[in-house]
């Protein structure tokens, strides 16, 4: 299982497990860090996973969906790393991820 490095809002940084086929925000969230709300579970529909991915990280990812990118882009936190944790999917190949989660609007 790949390791993905996640820090929270007081600045502490957390090294995960998380199982490839799921969300990066599933495995945030099985980790207990509570920082990160994820209120509508995943359906890409409410903007409270969203993280700040590092920046040598972003072309390594999949490409922004549509829907992704008009949901982050419209939070007052918003910037050109942002991502919604529940639009990139675990992979072998996110060893070493990193991740800082936004803070709330």
């Amino acid at each position: 299982m790949p390791k993905i490095h996640v820090t929270d809002w007081s600045g502490t940084e957390h090294v995960i497990e998380a199982r490839p086929g799921t969300s990066l925000m599933e495995a945030i969230k099985h980790a207990g860090i509570a920082d990160l709300a994820a209120i509508c579970g995943g359906c890409c529909s409410c903007a409270t996973c969203h993280v700040y991915v590092a920046e040598e990280w972003l072309g390594r990812l999949p490409a922004q969906e549509e829907d992704e990118y008009d949901l982050v882009s419209d939070t007052e936190v918003y910037r050109a790393n942002s991502r919604l944790s529940c639009q990139i999917e675990v992979t072998d190949a996110l060893e070493g991820l990193r991740v800082t989660i936004a803070p709330e609007e």
